[in-house]
């Protein structure tokens, strides 16, 4: 047992076990010499009776031993677990738990193997090693341990975008090079400490540092420099496993006390990014300082080594929801990876409730969840029922949280009919453990887990393992990236964005999977290219024409289309636009008309720039009220968030009107607006005309004016995402930087499907100009 038996209940210490001994070595004291087996000094740690709980054979047979112990230092009840690995014969790993009872004691209040480490026959101490060098005095919690040469200077980011696991389908057989840890039932956690600033963030970037005042307390002890710490937050149940109910309850009754805070990674600490170290030396360190900070509150999650199948087996009669497999060679990178993969003891997911059916008999509160998911065209479908889980306090909670989101119809799609309820707002997500899937797409023997506070209801699909073959490749060979082929990335780890840690590699991957999406987009239009040499913090460079060193696959178009200068660019493949990306383009910009039709627009775009005191609620109010005045003109707007600030509102014209006509119509547009609504808007650019307003940016629809592309990354702090929305989503957009990197696949999964029906949807703009009474060159008198 390399770290000796814990009297904390919580604390799952791993044990080899070993052939038998003779009897005679329970009173042997003294060296044994080197070279003969168990070479090393040896005293008698504890003595005294051991007696079995239960049939002791069947026990070891089954691999669950509980025993109680009568000894001089160790009492109560224990529980061997064997974690059915491919140890070798002599030596299975098991896991030692403490049971519950009076001889039960808090880790960080009292560890049985330093407070009594004498032996029990001499009184004397195991003597200690002479070190090899000159020991240094015991470092303050929180010191800088030496760090490898790989870490590098950096200033602590303001937010951080955390590593994700991908689900897999089976067991990887390779061990080697991989580690596990404990999936821990909890909420993820990041914490950002910085001087006495400590701020808890969920994996959206909520600050739930107010929710988690002792958290925060407890954090404050440790000594930590500045740093970012990723992990869990988890109640332990009974049993000493993560119960999420509990959790869910701590929060409700406002009793957050008892949450545990499991630390897995250690991104940046004082001064230096650790994200490119590899794994095994990033939790090297974090150990190392968790360790000296000696909180109960606050622990390293501990990982193993053993094969994979034996661990997620023990993880399965645990009780625990699976494990999270690591590579120990891997960096740290935003998004979801390759090198991170989960592994589940059972099917378990994210669920959106769309209603509630009334209680029977004497139970209180409502009867059961209606379930439901987003489809990858954004509608939400059934997905069954889910009426155990429940205590009574529960289920009263539910029904009053419930009773507050009430609606008159159902947000199903395509909903059976014998499918009755009480109809709500489709916002809170429940966490569902269920046996199986139906050929109907329903959960079977489904129990309810708890409320998912830190999930986006937008974001939740049904789970589906990737192949581990594919996972393994990818990790395998992190430089070749899908339908590219020849395409080989310099750098590949250099960061573009220090706040999130994104890397060159993450954003050519990113336009690899967004191909099909964007390219619609860039298609038949001139194109401008935002680069970042030097990263988004550096100069940025705005590329509208050809240029010497030019990209390979894209097109060159013809250059009549802006006589007097080099030729335009249009991308017409993944090829193209995944080289560009490997040249440092970020950001792509397309005109609102296409090369073959270049001085009559398809198109008017209309950019909601909030000015400063706006606030969101504002934002989302105003696109709804431009969208409804260019209703009344006949014209259709479909919606997007810019990835920054603000909102898009494009609007499909028949081709027809020049240049100057549809620019001068659409100022006429803004015009109107703010003088009907001046409270709102503002027809002026500029920051100071735009205090507490929102300038309607029309000044895109002039020749040679570009929009950021669907699809496109932005080059600002946060790498937003500009992504096509549908108007029934906009209550629930955060921010016009609503998406990032780190969760776009299952946005991804939506795709084009808001914009659906864009081309068609074609207004006419002499029509739409006659409503408004609009005639070109008149913008300021209508």
């Amino acid at each position: 047992m390399p770290k000796g038996p814990s009297l904390d209940p919580t604390v799952k210490r791993m044990s080899v076990e070993v052939e038998d001994h003779p009897l005679s070595y329970a009173s042997f004291e003294g060296t044994i010499p080197a070279r003969q087996y168990g070479a090393g000094t040896v005293i008698v740690w504890d003595r005294g009776v051991w007696v079995p709980l239960g049939d002791p054979v069947e026990g070891l047979k089954t691999g669950k031993l509980k025993f109680a112990l009568h000894g001089e230092k160790l009492q109560g009840n224990w529980t061997l677990v064997r974690m059915q690995g491919k140890g070798t014969e002599r030596q299975k790993p098991w896991l030692l738990i403490k049971e519950r009872d009076d001889a039960a004691r808090s880790a960080a209040a009292h560890d049985v193997v330093q407070a009594q480490p004498d032996s029990v026959l001499s009184g004397k101490p195991l003597p200690e090693k002479k070190p090899a060098q000159p020991a240094r005095s015991p470092d303050k919690p929180g010191a800088l341990p030496r760090l490898p040469s790989g870490a590098v200077k950096a200033v602590l980011p303001e937010t951080l975008l955390p590593q994700l696991a991908t689900l897999v389908k089976q067991i990887p057989t390779d061990t080697q090079g991989w580690v596990y840890e404990i999936k821990f039932d909890g909420y993820r956690l990041l914490t950002r400490i910085e001087g006495g600033s400590i701020r808890c963030f969920t994996r959206n970037g909520h600050d739930w540092s107010a929710k988690l005042p002792a958290l925060v307390t407890a954090l404050s002890k440790t000594g930590l420099r500045s740093c970012w710490l990723d992990g869990e937050i988890v109640v332990q149940g009974s049993d000493g496993v993560p119960d999420f109910g509990a959790l869910q309850n701590a929060f409700d009754k406002a009793g957050t006390a008892g949450i545990v805070y499991y630390v897995f990674d250690l991104p940046f600490y004082a001064g230096y990014d650790l994200r490119p170290l590899p794994l095994l030396e990033r939790r090297k360190i974090l150990r190392e300082l968790v360790n000296r900070a000696g909180l109960d509150m606050v622990r390293f999650s501990e990982d193993f080594s053993a094969s994979a199948d034996g661990l997620l087996e023990s993880a399965r009669r645990l009780g625990l929801e699976g494990l999270v497999g690591k590579q120990l060679d891997a960096a740290y990178r935003a998004g979801r990876s390759p090198s991170w993969i989960k592994l589940k003891t059972q099917l378990r997911q994210e669920f959106v409730i769309g209603g509630y059916t009334a209680p029977k008999g004497a139970r209180a509160g409502l009867g059961a969840l209606l379930l439901g998911f987003y489809d990858p065209g954004g509608k939400l479908q059934y997905a069954g029922n889910v009426g155990t889980g429940f205590d009574d306090a529960t289920l009263k909670r539910l029904q009053t949280r419930l009773a507050r989101l009430s609606a008159s119809r159902p947000a199903f799609a395509d909903l059976p009919a014998a499918v009755k309820g009480h109809w709500v707002k489709p916002v809170l997500v429940a966490e569902v453990a269920f046996a199986q899937w139906t050929h109907t797409g329903r959960v079977r023997h489904a129990v309810f887990q708890g409320l998912r506070m830190d999930k986006d209801a937008r974001q939740v699909h049904r789970e589906s393992a990737t192949p581990l073959e594919n996972v393994v490749k990818a990790s395998l060979t992190p430089t070749a990236l899908p339908d590219t082929g020849k395409l080989r990335i310099t750098h590949p780890d250099r960061v573009i964005d220090s706040s999130t840690g994104l890397t060159k590699l993450a954003l050519v991957q990113y336009y690899a999977q967004a191909a099909p999406l964007i390219l619609p987009h860039l298609k038949g239009r001139p194109v401008s290219l935002v680069r970042a040499p030097e990263g988004i913090k550096g100069a940025l460079f705005f590329q509208k024409h050809a240029e010497a060193a030019s990209i390979p696959g894209i097109k060159l178009l013809d250059p009549q289309l802006d006589p007097g200068h080099a030729p335009l660019l249009e991308i017409t493949s993944a090829t193209a636009l995944l080289a560009a990306a490997q040249l440092n383009v970020i950001e792509f910009h397309t005109w609102n008309a296409t090369a073959r039709a270049i001085g009559k627009p398809d198109r008017m775009m209309f950019d909601l720039d909030p000015g400063e005191g706006v606030a969101w609620e504002q934002v989302q109010e105003a696109a709804e009220l431009v969208r409804g005045f260019l209703k009344e003109l006949g014209l259709a707007a479909f919606l997007k968030t810019s990835g920054g600030k603000g909102l898009h509102l494009l609007v499909p014209i028949r081709r027809g009107a020049d240049w100057d006509t549809v620019k001068g119509f659409s100022q006429a547009i803004v015009l109107h607006l703010a003088s009907v609504i001046p409270q709102r808007f503002v027809a002026k650019s500029g920051p100071r005309n735009r205090v507490g307003k929102i300038f309607i940016d029309y000044l895109r629809n002039g020749f040679g004016a570009t929009t950021v592309c669907a699809w496109s990354v932005r080059a600002r702090p946060g790498v937003g995402v500009s992504v096509p929305v549908a108007w029934d989503e906009l209550s629930q957009l955060r921010s016009g930087a609503h998406w990032g990197l780190a969760d776009m696949d299952a946005r991804l999964a939506v795709g084009n499907l808001p914009w659906k029906g864009f081309d068609a949807a074609a207004g006419s703009l002499s029509r739409a100009m006659k409503t408004l009474g609009y005639t070109p060159g008149n913008a300021a008198q209508v």
